[in-house]
């Protein structure tokens, strides 16, 4: 009978290793899938923040261009008052 018990308990033992084992390789697939999942959302924030980079350096290209356009409409306002005083002082 003691070893019929011993095998009872090497096969139980091995049982154990065998689960233990299963849940190990369930829990690296799971892993995987997670760290797969944060790659593509990794991915997806690089590209849109590289999406918004671009998008704020035209916002700020067409600022400035407003704001030369801005001077120039100004500085030719004030060529035009100083030409209808000149004219309205004669």
């Amino acid at each position: 009978m003691p070893s019929e018990k011993t095998l009872d308990v090497v096969l139980s033992e091995l049982q154990s290793a065998i689960s233990g084992l299963e849940s190990a390789v369930d829990a690296r697939i799971e892993q995987q899938r997670e760290s797969g999942e944060v790659e593509g959302e990794v991915r997806r924030v690089h590209a849109d923040r590289a999406r918004l980079a671009h998008e704020l350096d035209q916002s700020q290209f067409r600022a400035n261009r407003l704001e030369e356009v801005n001077r120039e409409v100004s500085r030719r306002l004030v060529t035009a008052m100083e030409t209808i005083r000149a004219v309205l002082e004669r």
